[in-house]
């Protein structure tokens, strides 16, 4: 057993999660490769738990540094380090939901269109068993396949997105499908878009905000200067929401493994703030976490999106 993971067993206190899953087919990871890193089957069983970590290592449209596709193991690996015990929420969360976590899903010979069904699909069984999925993504293009599963299920959807960058442009490098096109694909669907932390953009997608009644943007350069930006981000969002967090809408100097890095972004308490607001007054329906592009050597991007993830999860589930 790693030696740093020692005294992170959870309590004792009684399970307290109920049994919601049907689907037997479904096995989830182990200690060794699970999120968190749990040994008690209990707390991991896919039939058992109530949220469910699924995995997208699919990049075939990244346009700076490649490297995502790692990304969702790295912050997998990185999990197991982060104490079960929450210090804002008082708890350890886990006992209150059970998290299984699935194998990677397999994008062999699948791109574009057929990745986005893969996906669609995966999700759609996961959501279909009650389970609250969390997704991990390498490139942002995965999140088109989230979202589509998700406005299955859910009425009167928002997607609230937190990135640097707004994604909107109708295709890039003639690719509908790119990763700078996913949320053009979402708004496609008539489904409301709120974004926060955006700073880099070109006049297309700019164009597209200011003409569209559904993209409301609250740009990193306006959040400093406008203490009320997370009540008017909120006051343009539906009952039921699904957040994609991009890693680089987080400023480089806390999240630098990403693949196009842009300065002026969001950091840890500010992210926070809007995440918990949200979670306390919408019904955050499920969220994804993607682009993190792991730098050899380096921990710190992985084991931040691994905290954020556990207390995004403990937001929605711990009252």
């Amino acid at each position: 057993m790693n030696l740093l993971r020692l005294g992170r067993k959870p309590s004792e206190t009684q399970h307290n999660f109920y049994l919601c899953g049907k689907n037997q087919n479904m096995k989830s990871l182990p200690a060794d490769k699970n999120f968190l890193g749990i040994e008690d089957e209990a707390l991991y069983n896919y039939e058992s738990s109530k949220v469910v970590i699924q995995s997208a290592p699919y990049e075939y449209t990244s346009s700076y540094l490649m490297g995502s596709a790692k990304g969702p193991k790295a912050i997998i690996q990185a999990s197991q380090y982060v104490e079960f015990y929450d210090e804002e929420l008082d708890t350890e969360t886990l006992l209150k939901t059970g998290i299984a976590t699935l194998p990677p899903m397999d994008f062999t010979a699948k791109v574009d269109a057929d990745a986005i069904a893969l996906i669609e699909e995966e999700t759609d069984k996961l959501l279909n068993d009650g389970k609250f999925v969390v997704s991990i993504g390498a490139e942002h293009t995965v999140t088109y396949g989230f979202v589509k599963a998700f406005a299955k299920k859910f009425n009167n959807l928002t997607v609230l997105q937190i990135d640097a960058h707004s994604d909107l442009r109708y295709s890039y490098h003639d690719n509908i499908y790119s990763h700078a096109s996913v949320m053009h694909r979402v708004h496609d669907m008539g489904i409301n878009l709120c974004q926060a932390g955006i700073r880099a953009q070109c006049i297309e997608e700019s164009d597209l905000i200011k003409k569209s009644n559904n993209i409301h943007t609250a740009y990193a350069h306006q959040i400093r200067t406008n203490p009320n930006w997370i009540k008017e981000l909120l006051a343009n969002m539906s009952e039921n929401v699904y957040i994609t967090i991009d890693a680089d809408g987080f400023d480089p100097s806390i999240m630098p493994a990403v693949g196009t890095a842009e300065p002026n972004g969001l950091f840890w308490n500010e992210t926070l703030d809007l995440l918990r607001t949200v979670c306390k007054e919408r019904n955050v329906v499920g969220f994804d976490v993607v682009e993190c592009a792991p730098i050899e050597g380096s921990i710190l991007s992985e084991y931040t999106l691994a905290k954020l993830i556990y207390r995004l999860i403990g937001y929605i589930f711990v009252k």
